[in-house]
């Protein structure tokens, strides 16, 4: 089966939420919420939790996350779970964010995929190449 690539726009909202762990030796470790709304080919909102630990280097961090993406899909209703691997060392970062197996929904089971995230002026945008075997 071939791949299917959309792009969009996001908003994001990210709160601090109360966490275990707070860091040690200049380390600050955090956990947050993420309320995202999608729009283009990918019309959906999305729950998820963040957990960060941004180091004293600056530009040096770490994040992992996971999100619920619920709405349609190039007109298929249903929802997955995006997970999110990222690290920043001093400013170079990257980031590996993928559908969770067997996380599809409603029409989107089978849903396999991956996402980019690219900001520019100040815009979120996502690239989502995905496949759909349902």
């Amino acid at each position: 089966m071939e791949s299917t690539v959309i792009s969009g726009q996001f908003n994001v909202k990210l709160n601090p939420i109360g966490g275990y762990a707070t860091g040690q030796d200049s380390v600050n470790l955090g956990r947050m919420s993420i309320d995202k709304t999608f729009t283009g080919a990918l019309e959906a909102t999305s729950q998820g939790e963040m957990l960060s630990a941004m180091t004293a280097t600056q530009g040096s961090a770490g994040y992992v996350a996971i999100e619920q993406v619920v709405g349609s899909l190039n007109g298929k209703q249903g929802s997955f779970v995006l997970q999110h691997f990222g690290t920043m060392d001093k400013g170079t970062d990257r980031l590996i964010l993928e559908v969770v197996p067997d996380s599809g929904a409603g029409e989107l089971v089978g849903l396999t995929g991956k996402m980019a995230i690219r900001i520019e002026a100040g815009i979120h945008y996502y690239d989502f190449e995905y496949e759909l075997t349902s």
